[in-house]
């Protein structure tokens, strides 16, 4: 059975979730992410950045839906929003012969 060919939303939603995952601070930011939820503080501390960096991806991040974010007292406590990750994995997988 021939696989489905994508819509253009669909197209338009991997090309911009690849496009997040071509930058290797956002991708550091992953795979903290991927071994526990953590706050900037923490992020920090793991990728040896500035917090207006880790800031600034998270951002993106959190507007391409692939990390979310829960208000902790004065912090935020971010996560990998693993469905949406799962989505690409899904979308490179449809994209193989």
């Amino acid at each position: 059975m021939a696989k489905q060919k994508p819509n253009a939303t669909t197209l338009k939603d991997w090309a911009q979730g690849f496009s997040l995952l071509s930058d290797t601070t956002r991708l550091g930011i992953l795979a903290v992410l991927a071994k526990g939820p953590s706050n900037v503080g923490g992020l920090c501390k793991a990728l040896k950045l500035k917090p207006p960096a880790v800031s600034h991806h998270l951002g993106l991040l959190r507007m391409g839906r692939l990390v979310n974010g829960q208000r902790q007292g004065k912090s935020v406590l971010y996560t990998a929003d693993k469905k949406a990750l799962k989505e690409l994995q899904t979308a490179v997988g449809k994209l193989t012969p």
